[in-house]
């Protein structure tokens, strides 16, 4: 999850290609310019975070997979139209046979899994609705590197790796594309959707660009590239397309290693950056809030003007300081998070988050009304 340079060396035997070791980097090296979010307070048995009217209970480990199943570091949490939930973990190559996404009810019953092709590298993972029915959108890195559209109990529509067309990526990452670790890889991390049709890719680990499809799939243009921010990026990690204002909708970047989050217009023109973040991974919305999982031990959620409404579970300073939480889950603290790697909203207005650790972890935040 690291934020500098450091994320872009990536070693081509290394059990996790990159993102595992620059992100412990990128973390330890966060400035100390990072503000605590709101104390941890506990009711009874309850246990809270938030403040003002975004006050939330913590349900950590909110999802259970059953015995033949355990978690390889999770990663993208997404929500359907009936609540239910799916999580994908990145999973490792060898484990071929097991699959990598996983579908809960809304109370964290398992209901099935699905996507063992994406063990190794999956990543982003977003439920869009078309016309009646709904879709799985799944982005992988690291050993797979491909994206993908499936419907919601995992069968494959269409699945896609380098836009050749793009003219960025070489014949060989096409062709052998876990074979390729060099400036021109392709390593696309997630999604956001077009309001007419069509989407949007990051390619957040590889060349650094956005990349815009139609809505079958067919690449049409991008933006973005390796640079110092104003358009260009260092880890263009999450996406989204915020519409809060319906007449003027922008795109919003979080370019992960500079710790801010990139404004564009919808056609990609570089509008302004919003600085403060730790390493801000991905994003959501709903109604009038916008939502940032942050890598730096905190989730925040931001009003129309992009400024922070409310700071959750945070533990900025501690994450910052002590080695080794991400491995030792009994360095983690209630009510606390420490890596947040996605979050999104459920149908309710509760809040998901998926947190980049090793034993993984699914944590539901109930909003008190």
């Amino acid at each position: 999850m690291a934020k500098n340079s450091s994320r872009r060396s990536f070693i081509k035997n290394a059990a996790i290609g990159s993102a595992a070791v620059a992100a412990a980097t990128q973390l330890r090296e966060l400035g100390a310019g990072l503000a605590h979010g709101a104390a941890v307070r506990h009711f009874d048995t309850e246990v809270m975070t938030g403040s003002g009217d975004y006050q939330y209970r913590v349900k950590h480990h909110y999802v259970k997979l059953p015995s033949e199943y355990s978690w390889q570091t999770t990663h993208n949490v997404a929500v359907d139209s009936q609540n239910r939930i799916y999580v994908i973990h990145e999973g490792r190559e060898e484990l071929k046979d097991h699959p990598s996404i996983f579908v809960f009810d809304d109370q964290g019953k398992f209901i099935r899994a699905f996507g063992s092709q994406y063990q190794g590298g999956g990543h982003g993972l977003e439920v869009r609705r078309e016309g009646s029915d709904e879709f799985l959108y799944v982005s992988a890195y690291q050993q797979v590197k491909a994206f993908s559209k499936l419907t919601l109990d995992g069968k494959v529509i269409w699945s896609q790796r380098a836009p050749q067309e793009s003219k960025i990526y070489n014949q060989e990452e096409y062709d052998a594309p876990k074979k390729v670790w060099g400036r021109d890889r392709f390593m696309p991390t997630n999604f956001a959707f077009l309001p007419k049709g069509g989407f949007l890719l990051a390619d957040g680990y590889g060349a650094f660009h956005i990349h815009r499809y139609d809505q079958d799939g067919k690449w049409l243009s991008s933006f973005g590239g390796a640079g110092d921010g104003t358009g260009k990026f260092n880890t263009p990690h999450g996406l989204w397309i915020d519409d809060r204002d319906e007449a003027n909708p922008k795109i919003v970047v979080t370019d992960r290693a500079h710790n801010t989050l990139q404004i564009f217009d919808i056609d990609g023109k570089y509008l302004s950056t919003i600085p403060g973040f730790g390493l801000p991974a991905n994003i959501d919305c709903q109604g009038q809030v916008l939502l940032v999982p942050e890598l730096g031990a905190r989730v925040s959620l931001l009003d129309r003007e992009y400024k922070v409404l409310a700071q959750l579970g945070s533990d900025v300073e501690r994450i910052r300081d002590t080695k080794g939480v991400r491995e030792d889950e009994s360095l983690w603290i209630d009510g606390k998070f420490v890596h947040p790697h996605d979050a999104c909203f459920d149908r309710n207005g509760d809040i998901l988050v998926a947190e980049w650790v090793r034993t993984g972890r699914v944590t539901k935040l109930e909003r008190v009304r």
